[in-house]
């Protein structure tokens, strides 16, 4: 019997956290030209603070996501592979009357 805290891992669930990862890293590059940007042309604004503030929200979502993202790994790859698959689709049967 397994465990009852084994969960079991969808490849959905990888996928999602794949993309949402890769639109966090794009959050954490605009906000980070936005914070340039801004500090350039109004240094110490509230402009400014406001953008490296969601860099850092974002750096910490990037972050998070990615530990994420390499633990499922991790248990995926220390789980035993399935042996008992079928090699074949099972047809429906039906009795002859």
């Amino acid at each position: 019997m397994a465990p009852k805290t084994d969960h079991p891992v969808s490849l959905r669930a990888v996928r999602q956290l794949r993309r949402i990862r890769a639109f966090y890293a794009a959050g954490v590059l605009l906000w980070t030209v936005a914070a340039v940007w801004t500090s350039r042309t109004h240094p110490a604004s509230r402009q400014m603070w406001v953008s490296v503030l969601l860099v850092a929200v974002f750096a910490g979502l990037l972050a998070t996501a990615s530990l994420w993202l390499q633990r499922l790994r991790a248990a995926v790859a220390d789980r035993p592979a399935h042996r008992g698959t079928r090699r074949h689709a099972v047809a429906p049967r039906h009795a002859n009357a």
